[in-house]
């Protein structure tokens, strides 16, 4: 499995628009799973998406639904999302 972490610094006011706009998301291919924390003592979200394997990560990123994704998001962030790529070790969903 391979994927990424990532951190979402919200712009003041647009965490109900951020939801919609993931909200309206495709399930591209390979993609397993995909998470949005809000966590308790921070005002950024964090999030995890996870795919079956590199190739169908790379092949997401790359693709022009995905840009177009991206681009909806980036009208709520103060920044570009900090990205941690790479391959999951162990993890289970219950």
């Amino acid at each position: 499995m391979y994927g990424t972490i990532f951190k979402l610094n919200i712009k003041p006011g647009h965490h109900e628009a951020l939801l919609e706009a993931l909200r309206g998301h495709h399930t591209p291919k390979g993609m397993t799973a995909w998470f949005v924390m809000n966590p308790d003592e921070e005002n950024d979200w964090v999030a995890v998406s996870v795919f079956a394997s590199k190739e169908e990560y790379v092949a997401n990123a790359d693709s022009h639904e995905q840009h177009k994704m991206f681009l909806r998001v980036m009208e709520h962030l103060e920044t570009e999302p900090k990205w941690t790529d790479g391959t999951y070790v162990i993890g289970e969903i219950a």
